[in-house]
């Protein structure tokens, strides 16, 4: 893959390479705007889905930082965009244009007034692997070897910009009013800023390091403040196949079900024993060793989940509970997943549609081992979402609603569940924490 040379880091600059991405949109439409007359329309809606997802993608890429993270965060709700886009944004995870030689050179004296090689006695300048917001290189040091990560140059500095120029659109797709939805940019823009804040993760790396270290299954790799700063991060360098790589290739289901349980025993130790969450589970921050341990990486972004939200959240995770009409309706509220100044027809309608979603969303936690193979479950969810997208009540009313916390706790949970779906984990057991 192509290097490059320059990262657009101004305001105008990333502004206008949002420009020439959205004049693409605009032809692709007027492409489709005739397709569809000539040929079959649900084809000519393929093929605009299609042209669309790969021209903004190759747009946010050029960007890199908060544009293109948003668009991995995108891609991993499966279930929010067309095939088309979730395929293309699912990119941003693997495959994304790395600095060149000459960048990374100049980045790392920038933050050590040294190059790699003054430090590290081999460091290989071609990124091992290159994502949203830093590439990652492989170095040596008396023959041990590491990896390296580099933050790409202006990330931090533009992602207040980034999401002031992409804030239209997602007002539009998520059905916002302008005026009370800055509570959740602000939560966007706070993660965002911690996840380039690179002595945090650190801290936070170690932390999880030494809270989880023993659960089954799972390795960390160790981190070296010696060799990090705010902006590059050093830890061992850890052998094994990306998640979805590892589940492609992978036959024996045993195996499979192992790493999910793993996968899942990691995650619910966090969320209910530490009460904070590694909320980016995408493949490309998990590694399968060849012992099929599962290898956890990325500890950027870390979300806390305070007992206000933490309580009435699993309280609904809960069966019985959502059938008690009074109790569910109280934490509805308790959630902000209704509001006073919802009309009574409103807060009925809102009653049934989270009803119907919540039941189907935690079917998980209401039964001792589950089947995260099952496509009936992901395509009932699927179905359900699109169906209430696309009901003209549903979109006459406010999209501003439910707590903040919901962005990264609905967030982990999809990729949790996508994750464990990709694996084809069908004997997961739940019930150690319900």
């Amino acid at each position: 893959m192509q290097s490059i040379n320059k990262i657009p880091t101004s305001k105008i600059q990333r502004a206008s390479q949002l420009l020439q991405t959205g004049a693409k949109v605009g032809v692709n439409y007027v492409k489709y705007s005739v397709d569809k007359v000539i040929n079959d329309e649900d084809l000519a809606k393929d093929r605009f889905d299609q042209n669309n997802a790969k021209d903004i993608y190759n747009g946010l890429k050029k960007l890199k930082g908060s544009a293109l993270k948003v668009a991995q965060m995108l891609s991993m709700d499966q279930n929010l965009l067309p095939q088309a886009y979730v395929d293309q944004f699912s990119l941003s995870q693997f495959s994304v244009p790395p600095l060149s030689s000459a960048l990374v050179k100049k980045t790392f004296r920038n933050y050590f007034s040294k190059s790699p090689t003054d430090i590290f006695d081999t460091f290989d300048l071609d990124a091992k692997y290159a994502a949203s917001i830093g590439q990652v290189h492989q170095a040596t040091l008396k023959g041990k070897v590491y990896a390296v990560k580099i933050q790409y140059p202006g990330v931090a500095d533009s992602i207040s910009s980034d999401l002031a120029i992409v804030k239209p659109v997602a007002l539009r797709l998520f059905n916002l009013k302008a005026k009370d939805s800055e509570i959740y940019f602000k939560e966007v823009e706070e993660k965002l800023l911690e996840e380039t804040d690179y002595e945090l993760e650190l801290r936070q790396s170690l932390d999880i390091q030494t809270k989880c270290s023993h659960l089954e299954g799972i390795i960390f790799p160790n981190y070296y403040p010696e060799f990090s700063s705010d902006r590059i991060i050093t830890m061992d360098w850890m052998e094994g196949q990306h998640l979805s790589e590892f589940a492609k290739s992978n036959t024996d289901n045993a195996l499979a079900n192992q790493v999910g349980q793993a996968l899942w025993d990691f995650y619910m130790f966090q969320i209910h024993t530490l009460k904070k969450v590694h909320a980016d589970p995408h493949p490309g921050n998990f590694l399968v060793a060849k012992d099929a341990k599962l290898i956890a990486l990325d500890f950027g972004c870390i979300k806390s989940i305070p007992d206000d939200f933490y309580t009435p959240y699993f309280d609904l995770a809960v069966k019985e509970n959502m059938d008690n009409e009074d109790f569910f309706r109280k934490k509805m509220f308790e959630l902000e997943m209704i509001k006073t100044t919802d009309s009574q027809e409103e807060q009925a309608y809102l009653k049934v549609m989270f009803s119907d979603l919540l039941s189907t969303f935690t079917m998980p936690f209401n039964t001792e081992q589950f089947d995260f193979s099952d496509e009936k479950f992901f395509q009932k969810i699927a179905t359900m979402a699109e169906g209430y997208g696309k009901d003209p009540a549903f979109k006459k009313i406010d999209g501003n609603r439910g707590s903040k916390h919901f962005i990264y706790m609905n967030r982990t949970f999809f990729g949790l569940y996508n994750l464990l779906h990709t694996l084809k984990a069908d004997k997961i057991k739940i019930d150690k924490y319900f």
